[in-house]
């Protein structure tokens, strides 16, 4: 069945399983996937397409749910429901919806690959979803990158940026992290630290190799550590002496991690409200987190959003988002707590 190849290689969904959880999208209780399937079945036939009743139930099952209700529409229908979805729904409406019909790795790398691929690079895709994803989670990237595209995401990051920026990356994407430990080395962690210090602050110019090798080979506890230890060498916190040192992608990129291992969630709430900065929103952003982060840690992202910028993200999204789209993504953040 031509389904079951679209789903091939997507079995892996405990990405991240050292990571604490906070989903807004949970299994749905009494979950039927023949009267789920039937339901989309019925609101794609109907005349104008019943936006509605898609959205209220593909936003309210998990992946693996999805998964099973487009089997038992397949079987029922003798259709693929992604096939049907595709030619039922149009805008963003579509691109979020198709988007939940990808497991969160298989999303991810098909999010770096739209980045990579044609005239020019999306340098903010790459540097958001490299610099954010954990170790495990990049492992798993890499395997679905390959299957899907038949290319390998080390060769296709190195052709596509360049200079200390590609370094970076490329050093990301080899996933040489240190795992976690319960020991803390303090005399590593000052190492470390000063070893910052001196490629940085304290020359003229910037020694980025060091930077590179140090900010992604060790673990993000080892890291919060040096980071604090950082302000007894150096006038000026991390963030400020990446502001200091370098400009671009690979400032971008540095501040991007540091604020990761400081706390995610507020650095993907920051993105968010940087989204919906000004008229309108960037939906090409509120698209690729909301939909890549509701089954890991979305709900935490609305609380940090909630606390930081006053407003809920809920009341965020219906003051610059409209219509079906607007829907699909308060579905998703579920309600406003």
């Amino acid at each position: 069945m031509a389904l079951v190849s679209e789903f091939l290689g997507q079995m892996c969904l405990n990405i991240g399983a050292h990571e604490p959880k906070h989903p807004t999208v949970v299994p749905a209780v009494d979950f039927n996937p023949v009267k789920d399937a039937a339901r989309i079945e019925t609101a794609i036939k109907t005349k104008g397409v019943d936006e509605q009743t898609i959205i209220d139930v593909l936003t309210k099952r998990t992946y693996s749910q999805r998964r099973e209700i487009a089997f038992a529409y397949e079987r029922s229908s003798k259709k693929n429901m992604i096939t049907a979805l595709k030619g039922a729904l149009s805008g963003s409406l579509e691109t979020v919806i198709l988007g939940l019909m990808k497991s969160t790795t298989q999303f991810d790398a098909s999010e770096i690959r739209g980045s990579i691929k044609g005239l020019g690079t999306d340098e903010e895709t790459l540097i958001e979803i490299l610099c954010s994803r954990s170790n495990d989670e990049l492992v798993e990237i890499k395997k679905e990158y390959s299957q899907l595209f038949g290319k390998e995401l080390e060769k296709d990051v190195s052709g596509d940026t360049s200079g200390h920026f590609a370094k970076l990356l490329l050093a990301l994407v080899q996933t040489k992290r240190a795992a976690p430990t319960s020991v803390v080395d303090y005399e590593k962690i000052d190492e470390d630290a000063r070893a910052l210090y001196d490629a940085g602050v304290k020359i003229k110019g910037t020694d980025v190799a060091t930077w590179i090798s140090i900010m992604s080979e060790r673990s993000v506890s080892h890291l919060k550590k040096v980071f604090e230890r950082y302000k007894s060498y150096s006038p000026y916190d991390m963030q400020e002496s990446i502001v200091k040192e370098v400009k671009g992608d690979l400032q971008n990129s540095f501040l991007a991690l540091v604020q990761c291992f400081e706390n995610k969630q507020l650095y993907f709430a920051n993105r968010l409200s940087h989204a919906m900065k000004g008229k309108g929103a960037k939906d090409k952003i509120l698209t690729r987190i909301i939909v890549s982060r509701c089954e890991v840690d979305l709900k935490k992202i609305c609380s940090d959003y909630k606390t930081t910028f006053g407003q809920s993200l809920q009341k965020a999204i219906m003051e610059h988002t409209k219509g079906d789209y607007q829907k699909v993504l308060l579905g998703l953040c579920g309600p406003d707590e």
